[in-house]
């Protein structure tokens, strides 16, 4: 039975990623009917508005999107449409699973960090006001249940997976209220999973453990603007952003979306890397059912990382976009 799924393409290197993507999902047999729907500065464009309302009324039908980078202009503009989309559909859950590639993690070859990052609340929802000319105050808003039940996302998670360890990073030493949410939230619903260990970090002091022993970690969840820093340097730990998939997840609805940027400089040039989106896809067909497709495309993607001339410029190859995406489509 054929899956109906809204596709989003993006901008910059979005169309290019997201077409390598549906190529490698088709050739590996899956049966898709995409709904191509706009979002971010390709919608500004066409339709006046950054997030337009048949975008997320696809969505809601179909329960399911693969989406591109989208653009955000920095300091002016049109706000965030990943952060509009999320509160949009309370997708409130980010997922982002970072481990390492043989012969391309060379750094940390045993890295396999999952992040859940809460998607809704906190600084990075981006609540700010003007008090008078040249004073700015941003709020940082966050609730009991927002943070119970990103704890009980990861630990779900952890308990689905089986992995053993969970750690909250927070910052309850200084940020008493907000923080010792999180902390409290983590703490109750541990509770509800005795076999998994749980540690507390201060996030300064996680992330030089990150960056020392990253081996040490499993599962990591943390508030939004956190989760954001922490997702990045994680993903620097394996090889970048163009090699971590990520999705952003809700009790309704799911959207699963490579984590690197729009890189508008190098778009419609066939260099950009699209192993991050391809297995971006990868996780949305584990979502929906396609468990063995998604094993089969995981498998022959890895097939062409590990041949080095066969990988995309950034990972020191000499593939194209298309090329590359060629090869991981014969090693099926």
């Amino acid at each position: 039975m054929p899956h109906t799924i809204t596709l989003i393409y993006g901008d910059g290197i979005g169309p290019e990623v997201v077409q390598s993507a549906v190529d490698v999902i088709e050739a590996a047999g899956v049966k898709v009917t995409w709904l191509p729907r706009l979002l971010g500065l390709s919608a500004v464009d066409k339709c006046h508005d950054a997030v337009p309302t048949e975008t997320i009324d696809t969505i809601k039908m179909t329960k399911v999107a693969l989406k591109g980078p989208t653009t955000t202009p920095i300091g002016c503009g049109h706000r965030s449409a990943n952060v509009v989309l999320r509160k949009e559909l309370d997708l409130y859950a980010c997922i982002r699973p970072v481990k390492s590639i043989a012969n391309v993690s060379t750094r940390f070859p045993d890295v396999d960090i999952v992040i859940v990052r809460e998607n809704t609340e906190g600084l990075y929802a981006g609540p700010e006001a003007e008090l008078m000319p040249g004073v700015v105050v941003s709020f940082r808003v966050m609730s009991a249940k927002g943070c119970e039940r990103i704890a009980k996302a990861a630990f779900q998670y952890a308990h689905k997976f089986n992995r053993k360890k969970v750690a909250v990073a927070h910052k309850a030493n200084i940020l008493k209220l907000g923080d010792g949410l999180l902390l409290n939230a983590a703490r109750k619903v541990h509770k509800e999973y005795p076999d998994i260990a749980l540690s507390e970090n201060i996030i300064d002091s996680l992330a030089m453990n990150l960056v020392c022993d990253p081996a040490r970690f499993d599962v990591i969840f943390t508030e939004n603007m956190f989760g954001d820093i922490i997702s990045d340097l994680c993903a620097g730990l394996v090889g970048g952003l163009g090699l971590v998939p990520g999705a952003n997840m809700g009790d309704q609805c799911a959207v699963f979306e490579a984590v690197h940027g729009s890189a508008p400089d190098i778009a419609q040039q066939d260099v950009a890397n699209p192993c991050a989106m391809i297995q971006s896809g990868v996780m949305m067909l584990k979502y929906v059912g396609e468990h063995e497709a998604a094993v089969r495309i995981e498998k022959a993607l890895l097939c062409v990382l590990e041949e080095k001339p066969l990988r995309t410029r950034d990972l020191g190859g000499q593939s194209g976009t298309k090329s590359f995406t060629k090869n991981v489509i014969g090693r099926l």
